[in-house]
């Protein structure tokens, strides 16, 4: 664990393995634990060695905002993460909200971002806009469900589409430490998400490598939007996974880590 200092912001961070940098940006409200559990088995079969970053973006998690406001001060935040503590380009995977800061880094520092990965992005800043899907449960183990807390259950069945045991132990490690220490206040009240730039309109198409991940019942940002994403990531890979929603890393795991361990081989990245 370790603490990078940039004027009055904090951002708490672990860097796990040696080789091709990757920095992981989780979602909104969520912490470094939603990428580090869904990603890291995908690293024990690799074929290449990477250094992973997991970092909780400034305000969240462990990390402390400081005068951080604005989507467009998280990338001034995360551009001098990279250049202070990585010090060379990088592999960027963002997920949810962090998919949308990923495109907005793109935007902005094309030089310092040698692939991109993003895991059910966000493309619309806002809550649940463009084409999400509603809710639909594709699995459902009433039994289990039986056991858990009014708490537990109303958390667990909010957005997630398979309701298995499987599915809440990843649930319980990946997700609901974040739940529980969220700054409610900064998130709903402080933090604007929206860039103040289009991420989208590029000056030239990002032609590197890109892999686009996305859930076919995903509640919160569904799968279709990111299709147009190719239009300006022409080298990307894109997946829909079915029976699956915006937790899609813990609902079909092994779909995910095949497809990222696949992709990676593949684009030699």
């Amino acid at each position: 664990m370790a603490k990078y200092v940039a004027n009055d912001t904090v951002i708490d961070y672990e860097i796990i393995g040696e080789g091709t940098p990757i920095l992981f940006l989780h979602g909104w409200g969520m912490d470094r634990r939603i990428m580090s559990g869904g990603f890291e088995p995908v690293f024990a079969d690799a074929s290449r060695t990477y250094q992973r970053i997991y970092m909780d973006l400034p305000g969240m998690g462990k990390s402390v905002a400081g005068e951080i406001k604005n989507s467009d001060d998280m990338l001034e935040a995360l551009a001098l993460f990279v250049k202070d503590v990585i010090g060379t380009e990088i592999i960027l995977a963002g997920e949810s909200y962090g998919g949308y800061l990923t495109r907005g880094f793109v935007h902005q520092y094309p030089e310092l971002v040698k692939a991109v990965i993003m895991l059910c992005p966000l493309v619309f800043p806002g809550y649940r806009t463009g084409q999400a899907e509603a809710l639909c449960v594709m699995e459902r183990d009433e039994e289990f469900l039986q056991s858990l807390t009014k708490e537990e259950y109303d958390s667990f069945t909010y957005m997630n589409v398979c309701l298995t045991k499987p599915v809440w132990e990843a649930y319980k490690r990946d997700i609901v430490p974040a739940l529980e220490i969220q700054d409610e206040h900064f998130l709903n009240h402080v933090l604007e998400g929206a860039c103040s730039f289009a991420v989208d309109e590029l000056e030239a198409p990002f032609t590197k490598p890109c892999l686009i991940i996305t859930g076919k019942q995903d509640t919160e940002v569904g799968y279709k939007d990111q299709f147009k994403l190719l239009e300006i990531y022409p080298n990307a890979t894109y997946c829909v996974i079915n029976k699956a929603g915006h937790n899609l890393q813990i609902e079909q795991p092994e779909q995910f880590q095949g497809i990222v361990r696949n992709w990676l081989k593949e684009n030699m990245v």
